[in-house]
């Protein structure tokens, strides 16, 4: 238990160093910013196809499973609510981390990890260049606007993709289905929904991050921060997900 709090301490002190040279960045990272631009190529646009794909698949089984019972009940109308808190607020910036994490936690912790074995990070601090500054925060602010990007564009096509299957079941005009979304859509959903995303994006970054600056000089470390990165990803992003929803659903 001890190591663990003491885990949880590095980390959160991490996180704020972390955030210190987020000011830095903006204002005279122009060296970093290519980083920046390639973590957001990387993470987002790369993940953008199978994030489609499972929000598609996702709205149309809620409407294949949902719209048979909920007519037999006659409530037929409370699919559109089950829609928007399955896909918006719970399952969008869930799977959106979970995609991540597979795709962009190893990475990161890999390409950090190498760099500290083969001392270029050494060679970064020899010259006066803060690597928080340069390595961390670019990567840090592209998996966190990468994964609120994913959020939103996993909600349009899971909504939106879930109106082509509805139609094989009860045929309406996109106006009306997209009125009665709108209707049930609240804005506590989509700042649930937000909150999620950003606070599971800054989760994943800063343990990919730590966990590779965190090699000492074996190059057999080096896959081993990569997994480390991912089980501490995916155990932080459960536990603060099961946080907001029991503050949301409690408050």
């Amino acid at each position: 238990m001890g190591t663990f709090f003491e885990e949880i301490l590095y980390a959160l002190g991490f996180l704020a160093k972390t955030l210190r040279g987020v000011g830095a960045f903006v204002f005279r990272g122009k060296a970093s910013r290519k980083i920046l631009v390639m973590q957001i190529l990387f993470t987002f646009v790369d993940a953008l196809g199978i994030a489609a794909l499972l929000a598609i698949g996702i709205g149309a089984a809620v409407n294949v499973i949902g719209i048979p019972y909920l007519t037999m009940l006659g409530q037929q109308k409370m699919i559109y609510p089950l829609l928007i808190i399955i896909i918006t607020r719970e399952l969008g910036p869930l799977l959106g981390a979970f995609i991540i994490i597979a795709r962009s936690a190893t990475a990161i912790a890999t390409e950090m990890a190498t760099m500290v074995i083969s001392h270029e990070v050494e060679a970064y601090v020899s010259v006066g260049v803060d690597p928080i500054e340069h390595l961390a925060v670019p990567r840090f602010l592209g998996v966190t606007i990468s994964l609120f990007l994913l959020n939103v564009f996993f909600s349009i096509f899971g909504l939106a993709g879930s109106f082509a299957v509805a139609q094989l079941f009860n045929p309406l005009p996109p106006s009306i289905y997209f009125n009665y979304l709108l209707e049930d859509l609240m804005v506590s959903d989509i700042i649930v929904s937000s909150v999620k995303s950003i606070c599971f994006g800054m989760i994943i970054s800063i343990m990919a991050i730590m966990r590779g600056f965190g090699v000492e000089r074996a190059s057999t470390e080096i896959p081993v921060a990569g997994l480390r990165a991912v089980g501490s990803s995916f155990l932080w992003v459960i536990l603060v997900d099961i946080i907001i929803c029991a503050v949301y659903y409690m408050g």
